[in-house]
């Protein structure tokens, strides 16, 4: 049954991982400010729904607690700079998972990004609608 329980979170994960790259792929279609920040956002959905489909039996604060820590952890990363990293930032999928540079704006997409997760996970959660 946990993998019952898991499907659902897989599935807003790939949500927001497909609506996230459709705020790069069509940025001047939409609103300046959905295409500047809605794809930091969807990140960060994308990763509290990725943290709650590994530890669902987990509390939902637990799961944004490690989203914001992973977050953070990962824009933090990017004030350090070496040829090395920098490298790997350089290539498609490393810019994805690594970023290209820090900003602070970012701290907050983030944190409305896992906090909108978290209010769509407790609204499904205390009606019974996943899993």
């Amino acid at each position: 049954m946990v993998l019952k329980t898991r499907i659902p979170y897989i599935i807003a994960a790939v949500i927001a991982m497909i609506l996230g790259f459709s705020t790069r792929r069509f940025a001047g279609a939409l609103p300046a400010f959905a295409a500047e920040h809605f794809g930091d956002a969807l990140w960060a959905s994308m990763i509290y729904f990725g943290v709650r489909a590994v530890w669902v039996h987990k509390r939902l604060f637990w799961a944004a607690l490690i989203s914001v820590l992973f977050c953070f952890g990962i824009e933090l990363s990017q004030l350090y700079q070496s040829d090395w990293i920098n490298e790997i930032r350089s290539t498609f999928f490393g810019t994805l998972v690594l970023g290209s540079g820090f900003l602070t704006v970012d701290l907050a997409r983030y944190s409305a990004g896992i906090v909108l997760a978290l209010l769509i996970d407790g609204y499904f959660s205390k009606r019974g609608l996943r899993g």
